[in-house]
């Protein structure tokens, strides 16, 4: 080991198994800051294409091809089932309470002896180490990470310095201490785990190890850390959202700070973006699938956007409890963007501008690119001839971003987001929500819960059945107990009631093809109307209970929105009937996630009257009443 990087290492507390085998590796390169890991990502200096093997039984499996391009690395994965995550990723490798499976329930073993192989195979590389802060958390105290990894995955080293930052410990004055520890190990992918994507979080009591066995820093990395910063947070009473978080400023200078929440898919990248509009300004709030009819909206300036966080929000206790509104902060540095929806020049102008020509280089993930070329983030690799991939992303670092908002934030709104397919009467399903809706506290908890993951989800390795992404829709990555993120949950909304809750959905409402337009009409209707209480005579109660209320009429600069795209049993093609089918998908949906929490014995009493009412098919004024202050 070289003694630069011996003289590092002697400033981090390394746990007694980890110095073993950093001491035993190959060689260790412990890296410091971004401008030292880019000139490593392709290998060698002058390298345009950076091929990535590991030797799995004496031969060689190509993982991943890096090409060097003018505004950063692309990074493609050969095999189509490694550009998304799977969902069924995450195992535990320890005996401590948990709701998930554990890797002797799915591997019929203990999971010592694979920790143990993993340390083994690391000592034999040529390895790279980087030490990282846990999102906002004071770092003094030990909120810290170290990524111990082989040398020849650089580029995964890099994504999670931009992700969640890197110390650099020749400014250290002081031993680093650590509270995380991600060990990468590619191969075993398919020495133990058949090819699946495989990521083993092992709480121990001094450490929290994650063992990601694939390449893929998804699951690997960025969902890793918020495992572990779900874990902190379970211990010291506080929550990290699967949040975007942006402040809205409209054309008058009033700014109002909303949180958009759900599983993956739901809008939360989209709710930081500028609205998209048609090739002559208008926005396009729908096109009927039935008659191929389209209806828009002029608007003719929008509001201006300061985002704050773009997945993954932190929210401590608020100071002001009981009659206060939710604080957040972001957990990261940069943002895992992701691009299915930018399909050709012109679609998004602002983020277009910012990954065509960064004031440094970008990682993209599962988009074309040529060495020396610019890689363009509507140009997608192709899972088949025709079929782009549907989960392409950039890495893109907060600091890069006009606007954004470093910092604490009191939030107004927080709205949840619902991928819905279309429905007819003829052809009925969950997609019955209109534009907007308005929650009371009982049903955004109840949301919060259910989180379903919706129709036509491009992130993630599944199919289009309406299933749960479970409670905070940030469960597939939490370690510990349901009921336990259920609880805080609750407790977080009664301890913010100025707070308020609504939902929108994307990609269709009713018989309406919409993509994301919902939640960005709505986000400039509800930054325009600030979010003083609505009174009785401007909302109408939905047909479906779980719904909440809506709008009698929705104007957006002057302009007033059909009332079928409010209340979609008023679509001829759908009717009272066709909602009614649709509406009963959902309740039934509902009843089947939430029966699980009324077993558990460690259920907050307020939450066990809030979902006892969704068994009994409450009504809007039930839910009302259960947490009563107002929608």
């Amino acid at each position: 080991m070289p003694d630069s990087s011996r003289s590092l290492l002697e400033k981090i507390n390394l746990p007694p198994h980890i110095r073993f085998i950093l001491e035993a590796a190959a060689s260790v390169k412990v890296v410091n800051s971004r401008q030292e890991l880019l000139p490593l990502v392709m290998g060698a200096p002058d390298a345009k294409v950076n091929e990535i093997y590991y030797e799995v039984d004496g031969k060689e499996v190509h993982e991943a091809t890096l090409t060097r391009c003018k505004n950063g690395v692309v990074v493609n994965y050969p095999e189509i089932y490694m550009r998304r995550r799977d969902p069924d990723c995450m195992v535990i490798g320890d005996s401590k309470p948990t709701d998930k499976p554990t890797y002797n329930q799915r591997f019929g073993q203990d999971f010592a002896p694979v920790r143990d192989s993993a340390f083994t195979w690391l000592q034999a590389q040529e390895l790279m180490v980087s030490v990282f802060p846990l999102g906002a958390l004071d770092s003094s105290k030990g909120y810290n990470g170290i990524l111990i990894a082989p040398a020849n995955s650089s580029f995964f080293v890099a994504a999670l310095a931009d992700l969640q930052g890197i110390i650099d410990l020749r400014s250290v004055d002081k031993p680093v201490s650590l509270h995380t520890a991600i060990y990468l190990a590619p191969p075993f992918r398919h020495t133990h785990f058949s090819g699946k994507q495989v990521v083993v979080h092992n709480r121990l009591d001094n450490l929290y190890e994650i063992f990601s066995f694939n390449l893929y820093p998804g699951p690997s990395a960025k969902k890793g850390v918020y495992g572990s910063l779900l874990s902190i947070g379970e211990h010291e009473n506080w929550l990290t959202l699967h949040a975007a978080t942006v402040q809205v400023k409209t054309p008058y200078d009033n700014i109002t700070t909303i949180m958009h929440e759900g599983a993956s898919g739901s809008g939360k990248s989209e709710m930081l973006e500028y609205v998209h509009r048609e090739g002559d300004g208008r926005l396009l709030l729908g096109k009927n699938l039935t008659t191929g009819e389209k209806r828009y909206l002029t608007l003719p300036r929008g509001c201006e956007l300061n985002p704050v966080t773009d997945d993954m929000a932190m929210c401590f206790p608020n100071d002001q409890k009981g009659k206060g509104q939710v604080v957040a902060c972001d957990a990261e540095h940069s943002w895992f963007v992701r691009l299915n929806h930018i399909k050709q020049y012109g679609t998004d102008p602002h983020l277009e501008y910012l990954t065509t020509h960064p004031a440094e280089p970008l990682i993209f993930i599962s988009v074309q690119g040529s060495p020396d070329s610019t890689a363009l983030i509507w140009e997608h690799t192709m899972d088949k001839p025709g079929i782009p991939c549907p989960n392409p992303r950039v890495v893109l670092p907060r600091r890069l971003v006009p606007g954004v908002v470093s910092g604490k934030v009191n939030v107004q709104l927080r709205n949840f987001g619902l991928r819905t397919p279309p429905c007819t009467a003829e052809k009925p399903t969950y997609g019955i929500a209109g534009y907007l809706h308005f929650l009371s506290p009982s049903l955004g908890w109840l949301w919060r819960l259910v989180a379903p993951r919706g129709h036509d989800n491009p992130s993630i390795t599944d199919s289009n059945a309406l299933v749960s992404e479970g409670v905070g829709s940030y469960w597939p990555f939490s370690s510990g107990r349901f009921v336990d993120q259920a609880n805080l949950l609750l407790r977080q909304i009664v301890e913010t009631p100025m707070t308020r809750y609504s939902l929108t959905p994307n990609q269709h409402v009713g018989a309406w093809k919409v993509s994301f337009m919902p939640q960005w009409v709505s986000r400039e209707y509800l930054a325009r109307r600030g979010i003083a209480p609505l009174q009785p005579d401007q909302i109408v109660k939905s047909r479906s209970p779980l719904l909440g209320y809506t709008l009698k009429t929705m104007a957006v600069e002057g302009t007033i929105l059909p009332p079928y795209f409010l209340r979609v049993d008023e679509q001829p093609e759908i009717g009272v009937e066709g909602f009614n089918k649709g509406a009963k998908i959902l309740q039934d949906f509902f009843k089947s996630e939430l029966e699980q929490y009324l077993k558990h014995p460690d259920l907050d009493p307020l939450g066990r009257k809030i979902i006892e009412c969704c068994m009994s098919e409450g009504t809007t004024e039930d839910y009302d009443k259960l947490i009563d202050y107002g929608v």
